[in-house]
C-alpha cells in the first residue's frame, strides 16, 4: 500500500496508461491506483457471477491476475474493459473448479414460482429477468438450475441472456470466438429450459 499521502495523491491524478507504464517499470504503488480506481467496477462484475461467500476471494484473485498479466495489455480498448475480461474469466475459472455441486434442495413450487419460470423462459430481454429476480424463491430455483449446467454454459448464459451482452462483447470478455458464443448461448438456453421443465414436472407430480 502507498504509505506517502502526497505521493498517493500525485499518483491518483495520472491516467491509466501512465499508471500501467509505471507498473511495468517496477512501481508497485501505481498498481494500487488502478485497484482503487476500478475496485467498484470489478466487484460489480464478480457479484453477478459467484456466491456472496466467495465474493471477496474471487475479487482479490482478479487483481492478482491483472497484476501478473499486465504485460499483456496492449492498449487496444480501455483498461477497464480489459480488466472486465479478466474478472469474467476468473469467475468462469471459479465455476470450472467448483463443478459439479450437489443439487440444491428445492421445496414445492407455488403458483407464483411457476409464473416466474414461465416468464423468464419466454423472455427475450434481460429486463424481464432482472425484474423477476427480486423474488428470493425464484433466485433459489434459478441458482439450482444454473448449477446443473457446465461452467461454460453458465457463464455464456449469464452474460448474453441475463446481462444483455452482445455475442461480440461476451466473446471478447471470455476470450472465445463469436461463433462459439452464439452456438453455446443458444444451446445453454435450451438446456436451462429443459432442466426447469423437468423440475416443474417433478414438482407437479409431488403435489398430486
Amino acid at each position: 500500500m502507498t504509505k506517502d499521502p502526497e505521493n498517493y495523491m500525485a499518483l491518483s491524478a495520472i491516467s491509466d496508461t501512465t499508471a500501467i507504464e509505471r507498473v511495468l517499470s517496477g512501481d508497485v504503488d501505481a498498481f494500487e491506483i488502478l485497484m482503487r480506481r476500478y475496485q467498484g467496477h470489478v466487484m460489480g462484475v464478480v457479484r453477478n457471477h459467484v456466491p456472496i461467500d466467495e465474493l471477496e476471494d474471487v475479487f482479490q484473485t482478479v487483481f492478482i491476475k491483472a497484476y501478473q498479466s499486465i504485460t499483456t495489455y496492449r492498449k487496444k480498448g480501455s483498461f477497464k474493459n480489459w480488466l472486465s475480461g479478466i474478472a469474467i474469466r476468473t469467475c468462469y475459472d471459479f465455476w470450472r473448479h467448483r463443478y459439479r455441486q450437489k443439487e440444491v434442495p428445492i421445496g414445492g413450487l407455488s403458483a407464483s414460482h411457476q409464473k416466474w419460470l414461465d416468464t423468464v423462459m419466454a423472455a427475450q430481454s434481460a429486463d424481464v429477468y432482472h425484474a423477476a429476480e427480486a423474488q428470493s424463491e425464484a433466485r433459489e430455483i434459478l441458482s439450482w438450475a444454473l448449477g446443473q449446467l457446465s461452467a461454460e454454459d453458465r457463464m455464456v448464459l449469464e452474460l448474453v441472456y441475463f446481462q444483455g451482452m452482445s455475442g461480440k462483447e461476451a466473446a471478447t470478455h471470455l476470450g472465445w470466438s463469436v461463433a462459439n458464443v452464439k452456438i453455446r448461448s443458444f444451446r445453454s438456453r435450451n438446456r436451462l429450459k429443459t432442466i426447469l421443465a423437468r423440475f416443474l414436472g417433478r414438482a407437479g407430480e409431488k403435489r398430486r
